[in-house]
């Protein structure tokens, strides 16, 4: 997210410039895409290790 919002705010303001009607994209567009993604990822995560954690062993070994 650090890397990316620099270079994504570059582009977006040189496409947007393009445009007749004037549109600024601000800093909370860019806080707000990181929070979602963020929360995002956190899930998916948080969901899959406790999927893992509950999961019983044997029934993984017996399907391998």
């Amino acid at each position: 997210c650090v890397v990316a919002s620099p270079i994504a705010y570059f582009l977006v303001t040189d496409w947007l410039a393009k445009y007749d009607y004037k549109v600024t994209i601000g800093l909370p567009v860019f806080i707000g895409a990181s929070v979602i993604a963020i929360v995002i990822t956190v899930l998916t995560i948080s969901f899959q290790a406790i999927k893992a954690a509950t999961a019983n062993p044997v029934t993984s070994l017996r399907s391998e």
